[in-house]
């Protein structure tokens, strides 16, 4: 029985995706488990695995494409029935075409870029007018969700912008170039679907987002004894405690304390909108095996620190499995990067995309600070730089944020009672 493969809906927002690379090939049998094809969104970069054993027959859209959740996007068959022809008959020259060839103006083109690698937000449609209207998709505005361009905006801009140069036209002639420059030495590496997402999602985060920093320190003398007691009881069965699930606490309860905070700029409407959340979820970035991922714990700013720890605990083994969903990335203003076991004194981050700010925590450090007799005294401190967006938040209101998550790791028995 042949059966549809359709776009897969991994997240309760997603609408759409793009299909970033098939892992089986047409007559390629797979096995439950086997990952089928990634798919990449504005979050995440997600394998997707076969859920029985079975045969891909076709594929019906390539690498590249966006797609809509639910649209068809190969057959395949559970027992081989209709599957493609054997390998060597496929590689022979075809001597006529197929009993069901594709129209050539409905064929699928790649997914176009501009100069700087971007990639340009445009239907299959408008793409293939583009096409046979000789026009330059990088200088279209599109009016779709995103900026997504339409068959609507390339016909407009067939009436208004200048065509490619006609091949009945005469080749204008080549301006002087500049000498070229040659690139270094080396080996040339196509980056993973999650590594390009990454480096897309960043970009345009500090791009558009007005960062500014303020740096303080924390003393932890306290904090690091706290930790190490609640840890020697190993009979109590309660998850070991880190500095990092101390962070999260404290920039939790600074959420309680100032909800305001808990906002994000939304550029979707015309002008910006201020969108307040108000449900307390952080971002924890976690490094893995495939690369730095910040998914977002759930109601962190009310979360007993127990309960705290265990939870991010187990967020934290499903990113470096490879488990997270979609919805382990939405929601949440503010993100948690805690640095400190690579050494390292401070560290300034680049805020997340959809967010409003994001906490480097650099490594403990042991200084002689001078007390109120100037005499010196051993303090073991901690680098934290606040990252925030410029367009919600003022210098006051940031540094505010910042000196409450420094109370709560300077005083960590309020850390202990419920928020």
């Amino acid at each position: 029985m042949v059966r549809e493969l359709v776009m897969p809906k991994l997240g309760l927002t997603m609408t759409e995706g793009v299909l970033a690379e098939w892992r089986v090939s047409p007559g390629q049998p797979f096995r439950s488990g086997d990952v089928l094809l990634v798919v990449e969104t504005d979050k995440i970069a997600s394998e997707v695995e076969a859920d029985s054993d079975g045969v891909l027959i076709e594929t019906t859209i390539p690498a590249g494409e966006t797609v809509a959740v639910g649209t068809p996007i190969a057959r395949w068959s559970a027992d081989g029935a209709g599957a493609a022809p054997a390998p060597q008959a496929a590689e022979a020259p075809a001597a006529k075409p197929s009993p069901t060839p594709v129209a050539a103006n409905t064929r699928p083109l790649p997914a176009p870029v501009r100069a700087n690698g971007e990639r340009i937000l445009s239907t299959p449609l408008a793409r293939r007018r583009a096409e046979g209207l000789g026009v330059d998709l990088g200088t279209v505005t599109g009016s779709g969700p995103r900026g997504r361009i339409k068959v609507a905006d390339v016909e407009a801009a067939a009436q208004t912008r200048p065509a490619f140069q006609s091949a009945s036209q005469p080749a204008p002639q080549p301006e002087p170039q500049a000498p070229k420059i040659e690139t270094p030495a080396g080996e040339r590496s196509k980056p993973t679907t999650l590594q390009a997402t990454v480096a897309r999602r960043l970009t345009a985060a500090k791009r558009d987002v007005p960062h500014f920093y303020l740096a303080a320190e924390a003393e932890v003398t306290e904090l690091a004894a706290l930790r190490d007691r609640l840890n020697a009881d190993t009979e109590s069965g309660l998850p070991r405690i880190s500095m990092t699930h101390l962070v999260l606490a404290a920039v939790g309860r600074a959420l309680v304390a100032m909800p305001e905070m808990d906002r994000v700029w939304d550029d979707e409407p015309p002008g910006g909108v201020i969108l307040a959340l108000g449900r307390g979820d952080i971002g924890m970035a976690v490094d893995t095996p495939r690369g730095l991922v910040a998914p977002v714990l759930r109601g962190a700013a009310t979360l007993p620190l127990d309960r705290l720890a265990a939870e991010a605990a187990s967020l934290t083994r499903r990113a470096r499995d490879g488990r997270l969903t979609e919805e382990d990335f939405q929601g949440g203003a503010v993100t948690v990067s805690n640095a400190g076991m690579h050494n390292v004194t401070y560290m300034t981050s680049i805020i997340n995309p959809g967010q409003s700010s994001i906490l480097g925590v650099g490594s403990v450090r042991s200084v002689f600070r001078p007390d109120d007799a100037g005499a010196p005294v051993l303090k073991r401190e901690l680098g934290l730089v606040l990252s925030a967006d410029h367009r919600l938040f003022d210098g006051v209101t940031a540094l505010a944020f910042l000196n409450r998550i420094i109370a709560g790791l300077e005083r960590p028995l309020r850390l202990l009672r419920a928020p």
